[in-house]
């Protein structure tokens, strides 16, 4: 997975190296197994909310195949760059198909006041870097400072599927 915001470079000799081992935490293995599309570990949604963006979501990966992943989450520790935990976070649950790399991750630290995107590369041959952050500035920021949270994601989402068909 490349970040919408940083400037990843891949080499095919070389696999980058998380920062942290996900599967030591009982959330994300247990999120890995499940497969689960919306995940408020940060608890800022609405069960119905986390439903309406869950079937929003699952029913453009049905139409695609292409796959985006929400995270809310209370902190990025040990990381300081919530890109570089998008990107490792989504290598590990393996978002989007391998042959494709069509996977998108949107993570949220509320606390933290962060959010970050990383996309796979065949979802940046669409999604640019400054697509993203355009998004990410123009569209979840201004409802994030409103408190709207869920309207942000969800606006945020919306746009982004948008603009990936």
């Amino acid at each position: 997975m490349l970040s919408c915001k940083g400037s990843a470079q891949e080499t095919k000799t070389k696999k980058p190296i998380p920062e942290f081992d996900f599967s030591t935490i009982e959330k994300f293995r247990e999120t890995k197994l499940k497969g689960q599309i919306v995940n408020d570990y940060n608890s800022i949604f609405s069960p119905s909310e986390r439903k309406e963006l869950s079937d929003l979501i699952y029913d453009y990966n049905i139409e695609t195949t292409r796959q985006i992943v929400v995270v809310t989450i209370d902190s990025i520790s040990p990381y300081s760059d919530i890109q570089k935990f998008a990107i490792d976070l989504s290598n590990y649950w393996g978002v989007g198909e391998a042959e494709k790399n069509n996977g998108m991750t949107i993570v949220v630290c509320n606390p933290c006041r962060k959010i970050g995107i990383a996309t796979g590369t065949g979802t940046k041959q669409i999604l640019t870097d400054k697509i993203c952050k355009n998004v990410i500035n123009q569209t979840i920021v201004p409802e994030f400072k409103n408190g709207k949270f869920y309207a942000g994601i969800k606006n945020g989402v919306v746009e982004l599927i948008e603009k990936w068909k």
